[in-house]
């Protein structure tokens, strides 16, 4: 057996087991696609054949493989089954393994046409899988509910809250935890910090095992800078809390409250005059209810705006109070479970803050309301997992791709013409972000800095 091989052979075993549990989570994609829009339960009653509703066994609830085995067809009624489901589970799972292998299998200096694939892994990847599972265990979280708030906002032009809550709430548990074991078996922040910044001079932490981005300064020379992030950060994130709260009470109101009473008065409209047109050609024959694009024609966007500014006075307010107290109050060397839990916070409100800023802005500019709160939910799912620099050029690469795909729409029809909401642009930006984040970089870089000759 080649020596090569034996070496390789553990690697490839945990990648064949990342596999198949992307598969298995792709199973559960699949599930939640289906079930959440309606309202259902996500755990019981359990799997079905939704033709003859027989309880399905272990057998036919094989990933990809169980598909495969009944030849599309149920088992009782031979009814057909959605080739959808094994493609989602073998999409997820060929994806989960495809970040493993790029971030712990491939050589940091491998290139491949001219691609530096080396390059696509962060660097605390190099420290190995042993030392930062619990923060692969996260970026696997965002990963499948990305895949899963995908399918269901193209669908529905809705994304399911709690897709987003979930890795949001896996970064809060998982990240500062894990930052706090390592502090306790190797040693305090400013131990780390001579480490990275003595001998080298500045250069990345190394010995940091997985969370080096949620730091939001790591410069000890930066450390009142950093106090004010974390005092910023945590009590911004009180300040959604209060909001929430004041919500509930009632002393603020919800933004686009009257929106369902609107959508069905304009339904039974344009129910109406499709039915006066006799669904023939002509003036009025195009006016069938299309309830996924109502809300692009809802006509108070710009009112409800300044709910939502009012909303967001208590978080903003806190934060700023957060800032200017935390250097007063704090130690000059926080434990580091509270430096990498502030820099999840942080990221989760500056991945927000991005895209609520542009709905804000935007409603107020055209009179639509220019991006969904579900959009606000995933980009702030995105910034509490991976930090709050990957949802900032997630941003900007997703406009590039809605652009793409409305020429692609333009030119090619057919399947294509379909308008998408913005959360599935911004979800592929975040894994090529995720994936190729060197490429995406250096082109947003060149992009932005070509010049524009105007005639």
């Amino acid at each position: 057996m080649p020596d090569w091989f034996i070496i390789w052979l553990p690697r490839l075993t945990i990648a064949l087991f990342v596999f198949a549990v992307g598969s298995c989570i792709g199973s559960l994609i699949n599930v939640l696609v289906y079930r959440l829009p309606l309202g259902l339960d996500v755990v019981r009653p359990t799997s079905r054949c939704p033709s003859c509703q027989t309880k399905l066994t272990w057998r036919e609830n094989i990933p990809i493989f169980g598909w495969l085995l009944l030849r599309g067809r149920c088992r009782f009624c031979r009814s057909k089954i959605s080739p959808e489901y094994p493609i989602v589970e073998a999409f997820t799972a060929t994806l989960f393994a495809l970040i493993y292998v790029l971030w712990y299998m491939v050589r940091p200096d491998a290139v491949w046409l001219g691609i530096p694939f080396g390059e696509a892994a962060p660097e605390w990847a190099g420290n190995g899988m042993s030392n930062t599972w619990p923060v692969f265990v996260v970026i696997l979280t965002l990963v499948g509910c990305l895949i899963a708030m995908t399918l269901v906002d193209a669908r529905t032009y809705t994304i399911p809250l709690v897709l987003a809550w979930i890795p949001a709430i896996a970064a809060v548990l998982i990240l500062p935890s894990h930052a706090a074991w390592f502090e306790m078996k190797y040693g305090t922040l400013e131990s780390l910090s001579e480490v990275a910044w003595g001998s080298e001079g500045r250069r990345a932490w190394v010995s940091a095992p997985g969370w080096l981005w949620t730091l939001p300064t790591p410069m000890p020379e930066q450390g009142g800078l950093q106090l004010k992030l974390i005092g910023a950060s945590i009590a911004g994130t009180l300040g959604l809390g209060v909001s929430m709260l004041l919500l509930r009470l009632g002393l603020i109101r919800p933004s686009f409250a009257d929106y369902a009473e609107w959508e069905a008065g304009e339904i039974a409209r344009l129910q109406a005059e499709h039915d006066a047109s006799g669904g023939e050609s002509g003036e009025g024959a195009d006016q069938e209810p299309d309830e996924p694009t109502l809300w692009i024609q809802y006509p108070h966007a710009r009112r409800e705006m300044f709910k939502e500014v009012a909303f967001l006075g208590a978080p903003v307010g806190l934060a700023w109070l957060g800032a200017w107290l935390a250097p007063r109050v704090l130690e000059p060397d926080p434990a580091l479970w509270l430096t990498v839990l502030s820099g999840v916070l942080l990221g989760y409100l500056v991945g927000g803050a991005v895209v609520w800023g542009v709905r804000i802005l935007g409603s107020l500019a055209f009179g639509k309301e220019a991006m969904g709160l579900g959009d606000v939910h995933l980009m702030a799912a995105v910034g509490a997992c991976v930090g709050w620099i990957d949802p900032v050029l997630a941003f900007f690469l997703a406009a590039f791709l809605g652009t793409g795909w409305e020429v692609a729409r333009k030119v090619f029809g057919g399947a294509m013409n379909k308008a998408l909401p913005y959360g599935p642009h911004l979800a592929v930006a975040t894994l090529l972000v995720l994936l190729l984040k060197p490429l995406v970089e250096l082109g947003l870089s060149e992009m932005l800095s070509t010049p524009v000759n105007l005639p």
